[in-house]
């Protein structure tokens, strides 16, 4: 990607300036090494359906080498960069976010966590790269896998593993995706923030979200204001997806959040989407209905995504599937 001029930042989506001056100090905080950890996840989800991570287990080191290598390739020329293909779906991105007109000062790359790559084209040194990747994904899922388990917990759930047995499978449909937001210098025109990744919730279950010390991202609260995340480059950031929102029955509900492009620094995040297999059935689990009425048709996560492939990122994608609208 190249600096921005007025002439090619027009393509772009602008919102009023709404960058606080001030971050947050609202996001919930969940120390995983602490006995009240499935409390405060069950909490956080119910209130927010956010929260940050600390004490997470994943080495420090790894991440650094990662970020490290993935600054590399976004570094590459775009000619290189598009020698990984396209994401259709999984690839070399930049601008287009999805096949239905949603663009962000944004390039990207989308991986499947059980596939095959060739990794000859990921720079000078693709081995390292792979087991960097291949490392990371495998300690991010386990630490998922602990935070789905640490909430059937704090549910008084009997079959602990009732959520994470998905991302287990074999068949495990996740996703891992690999965000760089250029420093844009001119993004401010008017008093408007340059929108980097639109607002969105979402699809999958749960989201783990790890960036460096570049702030940008904001999350919609319940009171209808945006807040902007402190950035942690130790920590990592916990989104309820819109599946287990149909899980929980509505009880926990997906967060609702966007990226704006700083002006000063690059920002690059790893997320890690667990998603179930393909053919899993979604519906409300037993546990969240006793006596109250299904908010939600079932349907497989195929169904979901394919649903959402031919809708923009801010629609209420959930919508289709309602029985009764949720509050």
């Amino acid at each position: 990607m190249v600096l921005l001029s007025k002439a090619t930042t027009e393509q772009y989506s602008y919102i009023k300036n709404c960058m606080p001056t001030k971050f947050s100090s609202t996001i919930p905080i969940v120390d995983l090494s602490k006995p009240d950890a499935k409390t405060l996840i069950v909490k956080a989800c119910e209130e927010f359906g956010f929260f940050k991570v600390i004490n997470h287990g994943v080495s420090m080191e790894a991440i650094s080498e990662l970020e490290y290598e993935a600054f590399k390739f976004f570094s590459m020329s775009l000619n290189e960069k598009e020698k990984v293909g396209p994401p259709n779906p999984f690839g070399y991105g930049s601008k287009k976010i999805g096949h239905n007109g949603d663009v962000g000062w944004i390039e990207y790359l989308l991986l499947n966590t059980n596939q095959e790559y060739n990794f000859s084209v990921y720079g000078k040194n693709p081995e390292k790269f792979r087991c960097l990747l291949n490392s990371y994904m495998s300690s991010v899922r386990k630490m998922a896998c602990e935070i789905l388990e640490l909430m059937a917990e704090g549910l008084k759930i009997q079959q602990k593993d009732v959520f994470s047995k998905l991302l287990m499978d074999k068949q495990s449909d996740s996703i891992f995706r690999v965000n760089h937001y250029p420093a844009c210098p001119e993004m401010t025109l008017n008093d408007q923030n340059l929108i980097g990744f639109g607002e969105h919730t979402d699809p999958q279950i749960i989201s783990l979200l790890r960036s460096n010390n570049t702030s940008g991202l904001q999350i919609y609260l319940r009171d209808g204001n945006w807040i902007s995340v402190p950035p942690d480059d130790k920590s990592f950031f916990i989104n309820v997806g819109d599946s287990f929102q149909v899980m929980t029955n509505g009880r926990f509900r997906s967060v609702r959040h966007r990226v704006l492009a700083n002006g000063f620094k690059s920002r690059l995040s790893m997320i890690y989407f667990g998603g179930p297999p393909l053919s899993e059935k979604i519906a409300p689990l037993s546990f969240f209905m006793k006596g109250k009425e299904s908010l939600y048709k079932e349907f497989t996560w195929f169904e979901y995504k394919k649903s959402i492939y031919g809708s923009r990122l801010f629609k209420n994608r959930l919508e289709h599937f309602e029985r009764i609208a949720a509050s």
